[in-house]
């Protein structure tokens, strides 16, 4: 799984060779560094951890300190391992840019974490569609799940039924997005559509398989 760590920065729009508007996503992809390249015979499997965003020196372990000292490279933030990757040649403290992991009007998968929305009802949880009006007794209830007892046998309420509940902050993967442009200068990708998590939070943008 090739990839690399980002930041989402927002949402725009650019035109194709048509002139037909493109919804795009704009995400930041600074010089990841290799901090460590894992392989079959030592590890079990192999994969390169890389590492990106600035860390004070003082909120990490000596043991990261000597970690990352092996890379010749200041603490990191962000650390994420890719297995099944290893560049041709690459070795620990090189860093990786966006040319050398991506290609343009190929295809991404992007992984973030959902914006949290804190604890919300079944209409808005669920799509639930509500009782619709003030009828069979509901009252000022419209959005409410209803029943959710059982009948004397199994007189129950099974396990797993939609109701309300804390929404959001989950991991989501969105899939296949089409990758439109590579603005190099700028360390900026743009993706096709929407991916998951607020402006200004860490993205994992892997090739899609």
């Amino acid at each position: 799984m090739t990839g690399l760590i980002g930041k989402k920065i927002g949402m725009t729009s650019v035109f194709d060779e048509a002139g037909k508007s493109i919804p795009v996503t704009v995400i930041e992809i600074e010089p990841c560094v290799i901090t460590q390249i894992k392989s079959m015979e030592v590890d079990g499997y192999d994969a390169t951890q890389v590492a990106t965003g600035e860390k004070r020196e003082k909120l990490v372990s000596k043991a990261l300190k000597g970690h990352f000292a092996k890379a010749n490279t200041s603490p990191k933030r962000y650390v994420r391992e890719m297995r099944d990757f290893v560049p041709e040649g690459a070795k620990i403290g090189d860093l990786l840019n966006i040319e050398d992991v991506f290609r343009e009007q190929t295809y991404v998968d992007v992984t973030g974490v959902s914006k949290g929305k804190g604890f919300q009802g079944v209409v808005k949880r669920h799509g639930f569609s509500g009782v619709g009006g003030q009828t069979h007794g509901q009252k000022d209830r419209e959005r409410a799940p209803g029943s959710i007892g059982q009948a004397s046998d199994p007189s129950k309420v099974f396990k797993g039924i939609k109701m309300g509940g804390r929404t959001g902050n989950d991991r989501v993967k969105v899939k296949r997005l089409e990758l439109v442009k590579i603005l190099s200068d700028s360390n900026l990708i743009l993706v096709k559509g929407a991916i998951p998590g607020p402006k200004n939070k860490l993205v994992e943008v892997y090739n899609h398989r």
